[in-house]
Formats: structure tokens, sequence, C-alpha cells
């Protein structure tokens, strides 16, 4: 598939030839609804927590023998059934709600969302993001200029940690920075227009290839 490339003042420079194994899939609902639902359970940290009869304290000795007493046989004193005794079914901090995925079908699922983003004529790439400068209003320009607008939620991909780009795009609210070995379904589905460069593309080729 052929994309245009521009230039950091938003003119067209040349073409490039999306790979057609990321970037022209069909979409299929379920397996993107599946993929992100695994990236959000997975990151819950199960905090409701109640203790069981082996961790209350006390106990230890059987209230009172066994036979004799006219009353009900009992252990201990930290049986569900009594007061200050443990909780049957209740919530533990060792849960794990998280689901798994295997690796294929994470992958095609973010193949089919950045599918998306080119199908909409939400991508928008350049020859390479370059900051010569700790400078918001040049980041500011750079949108300006590429994108053509300013207040939409951008993701821009870099294809390595550039201190100079990251800082300037620190105090834009709805601009967010991922790495091209590092995207995932849920931060691409949240934007509204990707802005990424030819050598971002080149990194998603390596570290995704089939």
């Amino acid at each position: 598939m052929k994309y245009d490339v521009l230039t950091l003042q938003g003119e067209k420079k040349e073409t490039y030839e999306l790979p057609d194994y990321i970037f022209d899939v069909e979409v299929n609902k379920d397996l993107v609804h599946q993929a992100l639902r695994a990236i959000v359970l997975n990151r819950i940290q199960p905090v409701a927590h109640t203790k069981d009869r082996s961790e209350r304290r006390g106990g230890g000795r059987k209230p009172w023998k066994q036979k004799g007493t006219g009353r009900a046989r009992h252990g201990s004193s930290r049986s569900p059934i009594w007061r200050k005794g443990g909780v049957t079914f209740g919530p533990s901090k060792d849960a794990n709600p998280g689901v798994s995925i295997n690796k294929k079908m994470k992958r095609k699922a973010l193949f089919m969302v950045l599918s998306s983003i080119v199908s909409s004529n939400e991508l928008y790439l350049v020859d390479e993001i370059v900051m010569t400068d700790f400078k918001t209003r040049q980041a500011y320009e750079l949108l300006k200029n590429v994108a053509k607008v300013t207040d939409k939620k951008t993701l821009i991909i870099l294809p390595e940690r550039n201190m100079f780009v990251e800082k300037s795009f620190a105090n834009l609210s709805n601009v967010s920075i991922l790495l091209a070995d590092s995207l995932n379904v849920e931060d691409v589905m949240k934007c509204d227009i990707m802005i990424t460069s030819v050598q971002s593309i080149d990194v998603i080729k390596e570290t995704y290839k089939v």
C-alpha cells in the first residue's frame, strides 16, 4: 500500500510502501475486544481482602471437649461460624482477575487497529520527527503543519527515545508518545490521529514481523 510521506512543514515529499500485513488487515471487532479486555483486566491489582480461618489470630486450642458438655462440637474458635472467625468465600488479594491471550492474537488485533487508523486517513507519515530544542511552540507547530489540527487526541510513535521530542510535547495534554517497539491496542484505539515517521514504520516491521 503506497502512502504519502510529508515533511515537517506538511508538504508531500515522496511515497512509502506500507506493509499490507500490518496496515491493510480486515478488522475483527471480537478479536480487538478480546485483546483490549486482556490489557484492562491484567492491569487490575486486587486490593479487597478478607482473612480466612488460617489467617485469624487465636483458635489454636479446642474451645471445649468433644463430648459431655451438651454443646455442639467445635475444633477452633476461628471457624467462620464464630464471631471474629474467618470469612468464607470473601475477596482475596491473591486472586488473579487477569485473562491470557496468545501472542499471535494480540499482534493481529494490533494490526487491525493500525489498519483502521490508515483506512480512516488518520495516519500522518513524515520523513522524520526531529526537535533541536525543548520547545513546546515547536511541537505545536509540528502538529499544526502536519495534521492541520492541534486539539485532537494525538499519538506520536518514535523509533527510539528522543528527549527533545518527548519534553517538547509534554505540555500538550492531548498528545501521547509511544516507542514503535512498544505499541498496544489500547493506546492506539484512544487516539484520534497518529503521527509517525518512516524510521518508526521500519521498527514496527522488524518488531512485529510474521
